[in-house]
């Protein structure tokens, strides 16, 4: 049957036409973009799929520049630090070396005590000085803010973490269970012998041999044995009167740590001691305090507790009369509170805004009056005119401070270090690794396979040149029906 109104078979070439041609311009199209999804229309799900793992790549990679910047952070803190150090060590060699008194003039001493007086200077100008992008980072303002600290329980407190979360405060109480106690001795006796007695007397510091007469009394004793206590970190009291006077022999020091030992030289027999239960022992120990902070036990050595766990850290020393007993640690007595209200350096390390994925880390401050601790004193006592300047001969003392800076300081680097070892440069080899396996679901879904999409450009050409084709010979058949008007 012949028509010419209607040329069907064109109208087939031509949808067939049309739809190679919109196949070859989507082939083009991808091929020039690099791109499988375009627009929406392309792949509706894979669109809405791909969109979101772009989001977490962009996320995941700011994180990684969040950590790799707080790297800078730390790298810049600790340089600081690393200097504040070096001018310690040199203090504390012109202590050492002023304690050399007898090879040592009065002017050689103002002069070591004037380059004293020029590192602590030095080291409160870096702690004011040293900046990462405006951001001053060792003066005090990463440094946690507490309130409601009981002096008369805590001597000293140093927060080193805390997460706040949605709170506005970090609540801590701390709760001591048993009292620390200096290692302690005691002699109950009055006679020392016909001959006296001579003693072997160890302590933390070191020993020493004291020999007494026979009629030395247990004060003159105490008075002998405490002119060596730099010596030896141990202290002696007289105890009771008459009759039942007695010497008693304690460790500067508590904690198991510190111990006293008090040995006869000749074993004559006069001289036995006694510990706190009673038992006949030429050496005794100290013992820590037990606390808990927040209900979890604290590490305590003496009466410093240090603790950590996921939401806080710190370190505090336990006033004396607290720690030992004295104001009683029975009932509510032996519990002290206070709260961390602000302060820290808070790092977003996540790609999610929550607190899993911060830590906040603390920075205390270097400035001079701010370093060493309440019961040994602070850096800024050894400048000149103060309580441990060079001029008052008290050279122990001031190095016993310098050693404890030293310590903080070493510390602090230490905990910074290891921040950055152990949680900065993981993160980011763990997002890194994230973003890479990201990116390749992204891809799968949204780029081109450019074989695939060069086979179906060749094939969509072929389709349209052949359906060219077919649509001249669909319009040519019309003619054909002129052939039946004799044409």
């Amino acid at each position: 049957m012949s028509r010419i109104n209607s040329n069907v078979p064109s109208l087939i070439a031509q949808r067939h036409l049309g739809v190679s041609q919109r196949a070859l311009t989507k082939a083009l199209e991808r091929l020039s973009s690099g791109l499988k999804i375009n627009r929406g229309a392309d792949d509706p799900a894979g669109l809405i799929v791909s969109e979101r793992l772009r989001s977490e790549i962009a996320v995941v990679k700011q994180a990684v520049d969040n950590s790799a910047r707080a790297i800078n952070v730390i790298a810049t803190t600790e340089g600081a630090l690393d200097e504040v150090q070096r001018l310690l060590t040199d203090i504390q060699s012109l202590l050492v070396e002023a304690a050399n008194s007898g090879a040592f003039s009065d002017e050689e001493t103002a002069a070591n005590q004037l380059q004293i007086d020029n590192a602590i200077d030095s080291i409160t100008r870096i702690a004011n000085t040293t900046t990462f992008a405006g951001r001053k980072v060792i003066n005090g303002e990463l440094d946690y803010i507490t309130s409601g600290i009981s002096s008369t329980k805590l001597t000293d407190v140093s927060v080193l973490r805390a997460k706040f979360g949605s709170n506005p405060y970090v609540g801590v109480a701390i709760k001591v269970s048993q009292s620390a106690q200096q290692a302690q001795l005691g002699f109950a006796g009055t006679a020392l012998g016909a001959t006296g007695v001579t003693l072997d007397i160890r302590g933390p510091e070191g020993i020493i041999t004291l020999t007494f007469p026979a009629s030395a009394t247990t004060a003159q004793m105490a008075s002998s044995i405490n002119t060596q206590t730099d010596a030896t970190g141990v202290v002696a009291t007289t105890s009771g009167s008459g009759a039942s006077a007695g010497l008693r022999f304690n460790s500067k020091d508590y904690g198991s740590d510190a111990f006293v030992s008090v040995t006869e030289v000749g074993s004559t027999g006069v001289f036995t001691v006694k510990n706190r239960q009673g038992g006949i022992v030429n050496r005794g120990v100290g013992r820590d305090a037990k606390a808990t902070v927040n209900g979890i036990s604290a590490t305590s050595d003496g009466l410093k507790l240090s603790f950590s766990s996921t939401l806080l850290g710190l370190e505090v020393i336990l006033a004396e009369a607290y720690g030992n007993g004295t104001q009683g640690l029975t009932g509510t007595a032996g519990t002290t509170s206070f709260a961390v209200t602000d302060g820290g350096a808070l790092f977003q390390l996540g790609p999610q805004v929550n607190t899993n994925l911060q830590e906040n880390i603390g920075v205390r401050s270097m400035q001079a009056n701010k370093l060493g601790n309440a019961v040994l004193g602070y850096l800024s006592d050894l400048r000149s005119g103060q309580r441990y300047e060079m001029r008052n001969g008290k050279f122990q003392e001031g190095s016993k401070i310098v050693s404890e800076v030293i310590t903080q300081v070493a510390v602090l680097r230490g905990r910074l270090g290891a921040f950055e070892r152990n949680t900065l440069e993981t993160n980011i080899r763990q997002l890194q690794i994230t973003a890479e396996n990201l990116t390749s679901s992204e891809s799968v879904i949204r780029d081109t396979d450019f074989a695939a999409e060069t086979s179906e450009l060749t094939r969509s050409q072929i389709l349209v040149q052949a359906g060219n084709s077919i649509l001249t010979i669909a319009n040519a058949q019309s003619q054909n029906v002129l052939t039946l008007l004799g044409g």
